[in-house]
């Protein structure tokens, strides 16, 4: 499948006239929870030609490349993606922290230079929260579930935890997450869950897990609570990721 994803950027590149930056796996097979019918979400972000972002009429800012039951490909404008850095976009990050890199650069390595100076807690801690509270709020209510949906609960509590903890970008992988901030006792019945995810397909159905549905309740108020007295934490300009456009653009 690596071989099919590297001919499909190379194919984008042809097509598109674009030069690819970076790309990496960004759903659940970089977070370490993939069913044996996960498809491979490939995202990627990519740079054009100098005379494409001087033309009067623009140029879209997004590559939808394709998406079907094996694969989820699509990319990003560099100029889009440092707009989203400047905010401290959460996705931005774990893109440049996945586990699983399709392409890489010189310019994405400096480009994930720039990142840490652009990191932000309450706009992670944000993200996050707002994300398990959704997906427990939808998904999680009911007496039977799908399996998938506690991860997509848990993971961004753990990244939220991570967040204030640290002050720093949380990891991708699930398992980091489990191992620094779940507590113990809750760990065997996480993996337990884990290991039915892993072996069950991706709409795969059980009954609701009245512990983790305690633990998740505790801590979205937590986590809420703390949000409260974050400040905003932005102390950047545009300088640095200007300069690294224009050097893309041999400007």
């Amino acid at each position: 499948m690596r071989q099919v994803i590297e001919e499909k950027l190379k194919e984008i590149e042809k097509k598109e006239k674009v030069t690819i930056l970076m790309a990496a796996e960004a759903g659940s097979r970089a977070w370490g929870f993939a069913s044996p019918d996960s498809d491979y979400d490939v995202r990627f972000i990519y740079v054009r030609l100098r005379e494409d972002y001087l033309k009067l009429e623009g140029q879209r800012d997004v590559i939808e490349w394709q998406l079907d039951q094996t694969l989820d490909i699509n990319g990003w404008d560099v100029q889009k993606a440092l707009r989203l850095l400047m905010k401290s976009n959460p996705t931005i990050f774990e893109w440049c922290a996945s586990p699983i890199l399709y392409r890489s650069s010189e310019a994405f390595l400096r480009f994930k230079e720039l990142a840490n100076d652009c990191f932000s807690v309450k706009k992670t801690t944000h993200h996050y929260y707002n994300m398990a509270r959704a997906n427990y709020q939808n998904y999680l209510k009911g007496q039977q579930v799908h399996l998938k949906k506690y991860f997509y609960v848990l993971r961004p509590i753990l990244a939220a935890r991570w967040a204030l903890d640290q002050k720093t970008t949380p990891p991708v992988p699930f398992d980091q997450l489990v191992e620094t901030q779940l507590e113990p006792y809750l760990i065997p019945a996480v993996e337990r869950l884990l290991e039915q995810k892993k072996n069950t397909p991706e709409m795969g159905t059980s009954a609701s897990i009245g512990e983790l549905n305690t633990y998740i309740e505790e801590q979205l108020r937590r986590i809420e609570e703390q949000l409260t007295s974050l400040t905003d934490d932005e102390n950047r300009d545009w300088g640095g990721l200007n300069r690294f456009f224009l050097d893309l653009l041999d400007v």
